[in-house]
């Protein structure tokens, strides 16, 4: 990379922090509690200590708008935004292929079945989210171990049959708990999860879930140059130095950790983890040591756009899964001619 386009790689990244810094700032003002921007400044000026003319009832009020319901969706859906791009971006990256999504091994079908699950048996929400994590790791380790039988194919195909075969299982598995609920409290609630929602972000669970989140996504960011070998193909990786095996086993159970907590928190939320790679591959080219940090940033930004754009349209609540998916397909079909970029 030349040293011009370095510079400009650098400041379109510097760019898409300000604007996602921006984005986020913005969005505090987006519900139907309306605040003022004197509002906001005078309870910024009292909440660090400054003298305000605030008022405590409405100090009160705006402090529990903004910080507990207002910033944990806001949170959660940069996390969320984040995790299923980055995941997105390295499963295409390691399966050399640009129609791959976090899905591919079966993660959200096996996370799907673990919250249906726990809803129909009456679990408490904390065991209803322990559910939906470890039925999601399960899932994929089933498609591995699918994979692992039939090594001696020594082909990626083995491991997305695993991945669809583990998925269809799991997805006849939540069939059955669907068939099962009762119509009038149990299924209703099931149907609403799986069409996704940032309602579902409690406070308790965006700020317990936020560090392994950014850690696992740290992981991929650190593992984005062995992404790029990985790219070139098993052979030519190995021939680079690099355990194929170990970085593929590392890169799976992260991208599986990061999408299962991103079900925990918002329901099934498709179609980030497929598109936004591509956004990042058309404007900064194909090097993955870019690309990964890059998904991470423009999935945020999208999906609180899409939010806020959601929330400011209507004024119920709409699926956040239904509304990205409207808007991923146009913008699938028109990214999908340069999809082969970078492969």
């Amino acid at each position: 990379m030349k040293l011009w386009e370095k510079i400009l790689t650098k400041l379109k990244f510097i760019s898409l922090i300000i604007f996602l810094i921006v984005l986020i700032n913005s969005s505090l003002f987006i519900g139907n509690y309306e605040i003022s921007y004197n509002e906001y400044f005078l309870f910024l000026k009292k909440l660090i200590g400054l003298e305000s003319s605030i008022s405590l009832e409405k100090y009160d009020t705006l402090k529990s708008v903004i910080f507990d319901i207002r910033l944990p969706r806001i949170i959660a859906a940069v996390l969320i935004g984040s995790s299923l791009a980055i995941s997105g971006a390295a499963f295409q990256a390691m399966f050399v292929n640009p129609l791959v999504s976090p899905g591919i091994l079966g993660v959200l079908s096996g996370a799907s079945f673990g919250a249906a699950l726990g809803m129909v048996m009456g679990w408490s929400w904390f065991f209803i989210n322990l559910s939906t994590f470890i039925f999601g790791l399960i899932a994929v380790l089933f498609a591995l171990l699918i994979s692992f039988i039939y090594s001696s194919a020594k082909n990626m195909i083995i491991l997305v049959l695993g991945g669809i075969i583990s998925s269809s299982l799991f997805s006849a598995l939540l069939s059955i708990v669907k068939y099962a609920a009762d119509p009038y409290d149990a299924l209703p609630a099931i149907t609403y999860w799986l069409m996704g929602s940032l309602a579902f972000s409690t406070p308790n669970v965006v700020w317990n879930l936020s560090i392994p989140l950014v850690l696992g996504m740290l992981i991929l960011i650190f593992l984005s140059k062995y992404l790029n070998a990985l790219s070139l193909g098993d052979e030519e990786a190995k021939a680079l130095g690099v355990d194929t095996k170990k970085i593929k086993i590392i890169v799976i159970l992260t991208a599986t950790f990061l999408s299962a907590l991103s079900v925990i928190l918002a329901g099934i939320i498709g179609w980030i983890g497929l598109i936004i790679p591509h956004i990042a591959r058309l404007l900064f080219g194909a090097d993955n040591k870019v690309i990964i940090p890059i998904s991470a940033l423009l999935g945020a930004i999208f999906l609180l756009v899409v939010d806020n754009t959601s929330r400011m349209i209507f004024s119920f609540e709409i699926p956040i899964g239904i509304v990205t998916a409207i808007i991923g397909i146009p913008i699938f079909i028109l990214v999908l001619k340069n999809a082969k970029r970078g492969f």
